[in-house]
C-alpha cells in the first residue's frame, strides 16, 4: 500500500468523502489513507471463481456474497478496507460512521498477490481477526494451487488449515466446499 497523500491525518468523515468521489479505492487506518493497487486478470478471475462457487452453494440461504466493491470496517481497529470477497449471513450490519461499510462478515476472502501477500497474511489478517462476527478467512495463493483457511475455534483461537491440488476445502461456517482443482482450472488455458 502506498500513502495516498502527504497530509498527516484524516478523519473518517474525510476518508468517506474521498471514497465517494474517487475512481481509485483507498484503505483507511489510524488517520492515514492508502491507495490500493489494481489487480491482474488472474487475480480478478480467481476472485470471481471463488465467488461463483460460494454463490452457487449459498443459493436459497439468507447470505450475501460481496465483491471487492464493498468496504468492510473493523470497528475495534478502525480499518476500512476492500476484501476480495465478503460473506454476510442473516442480517447485514453497517458502520454508523461509514454507511457503505459492512461490519459483520462471517467469511472474508483475499486472493494473494506478490505485492500484497505479506500484508494480507500479516497485519491485515490481524485486523480481520478482531471482527466479532468473523469465523473464517480464506487466503487464495497466487503461486500454486493452494487454499489456506484461518478458522476461529470455539476457544476463540485462530487455526490455519491448508488445502492443495486434489483436495477439497470446507468453509465450515457456511457449509460450503471448494475443490482446489476447480478453482485453479483456467478455462482459457486449453
Amino acid at each position: 500500500m502506498t500513502l495516498a497523500t502527504g497530509r498527516a491525518r484524516y478523519s473518517i468523515e474525510e476518508y468517506i468523502r474521498l471514497e465517494e468521489y474517487s475512481n481509485v479505492k483507498h484503505e483507511y487506518h489510524d488517520g492515514q489513507i492508502y491507495a490500493m493497487a489494481g489487480g491482474t486478470p488472474e487475480h480478478g478471475a480467481m476472485a470471481i471463481r471463488v465467488g461463483a462457487a460460494l454463490l452457487g452453494q449459498l443459493r436459497g440461504r439468507r447470505c450475501n456474497v460481496y465483491s471487492s466493491d464493498v468496504r468492510v470496517r473493523v470497528i475495534s481497529t478502525g480499518l476500512d478496507t476492500y476484501p476480495d470477497l465478503s460473506v454476510v449471513c442473516d442480517e447485514e450490519q453497517r458502520d454508523q460512521d461509514d454507511r457503505n461499510a459492512i461490519t459483520n462478515p462471517i467469511v472474508l476472502v483475499e486472493v494473494l498477490s506478490p505485492s500484497t501477500e505479506e500484508y494480507d497474511r500479516g497485519e491485515k489478517l490481524e485486523h480481520y481477526r478482531q471482527i466479532e462476527s468473523l469465523q473464517e478467512v480464506l487466503l487464495v495463493s497466487h503461486r500454486e494451487a493452494r487454499l489456506e483457511i484461518w478458522r476461529r475455534e470455539e476457544s476463540s483461537e485462530w487455526k490455519a488449515c491448508c488445502y492443495e491440488a486434489g483436495e477439497t476445502a470446507e468453509l465450515t461456517s457456511l457449509g460450503c466446499v471448494l475443490a482446489v482443482d476447480e478453482l485453479y482450472r483456467d478455462p482459457l488455458a486449453g
